[in-house]
């Protein structure tokens, strides 16, 4: 009679064990449970932790909530100006409400992953390349917002969408280099134009300096002609005024000469032979005075 009576207590005690080990469930802190009870969902979502559910009737499906990364396929398609192109992305969502992305879809990522894809075609053909290459943050808003609106019935929300890379045909890289090269050259023909009108502006107020005063030329020239002459690795011309050899072959001329010359409207003449340019260093010595005044 003991011995029945302990085996009966054994065997409900290893009853309650395999029972109690059936109906145990953890759920581990990132995870929610949903339990459905001869088919039907039962009850709220369960808590992680330790918690029980009744064997053969009740039926746990665990959904994780952690930020889901999920790369979307390259997509080829043709844009609003008529380009071929081929674009990949990245999206980054995760579960809301377990029991809605358990119930109303059958397999949610799947079903991200498809809008995705969907999403990410739609956009190419309503954009532009521009759009493309330069205004991304713009299109990652409207794939955003697409991929967004059935999601929200699935209980998953879309944290982040992302396009990674846009391949281009070779023929369309050729022609926008060549496109960015001659824009560049137009900029440095703008440019230069800019500084030849500047430049020209400055010589018109050098010149109209120069014509208050005659001899600043006179100077300039002394400048340029010793900055050529400091090179000494050619033949160097001085051209002469001829104003400065006027005064010079007047000052050689007799006073009947010089008077006659006046009357013929100060024409010049050869200077007497009585009165000849003594010797090359004094005609320097002349040119030098005359530079000087």
């Amino acid at each position: 009679m003991v011995e029945e009576l302990i085996g009966a207590v054994v065997a409900a005690g290893a009853g309650a064990l395999v029972y109690l080990a059936s109906a145990a469930r953890v759920v581990k802190q990132y995870e929610r449970g949903v339990v459905f009870r001869l088919g039907r969902l039962h009850g709220e979502v369960r808590r992680p932790g330790f918690n029980l559910i009744v064997p053969a009737v009740d039926r746990m499906r665990k959904v994780n909530l952690q930020i889901v990364t999920m790369p979307v396929p390259a997509q080829e398609g043709i844009t609003r100006d008529n380009v071929t192109v081929r674009v990949d992305a990245v999206v980054y969502f995760k579960v809301v409400d377990p029991a809605a992305a358990v119930v109303n879809v059958e397999d949610y990522r799947f079903a991200v992953s498809q809008m995705a894809q969907t999403s990410l075609r739609s956009i190419i053909g309503k954009s532009e390349l521009d759009d493309l290459l330069s205004n991304r943050e713009k299109l990652n808003q409207g794939l955003e917002l697409m991929i967004d609106s059935p999601a929200v019935e699935w209980g998953v929300t879309i944290d982040r969408v992302e396009i990674k890379d846009v391949s281009l045909p070779d023929t369309m890289k050729r022609s926008m280099a060549r496109q960015a090269e001659a824009d560049r050259e137009r900029r440095a023909r703008v440019i230069n134009a800019d500084a030849e009108y500047q430049a020209s502006k400055k010589l018109s107020q050098a010149a109209q300096q120069m014509a208050d005063t005659p001899s600043a030329l006179q100077l300039r020239l002394l400048q340029t002609v010793m900055a050529v002459a400091a090179e000494k690795n050619s033949t160097l011309v001085l051209p002469i005024p001829v104003e400065l050899l006027r005064f010079l072959e007047r000052g050689h001329q007799e006073p009947g000469h010089q008077e006659g010359a006046d009357q013929e409207g100060n024409r010049l003449a050869p200077a007497p032979a009585d009165h000849p340019v003594d010797t090359t260093e004094q005609a320097i010595d002349e040119l030098r005075r005359a530079v000087e005044q």
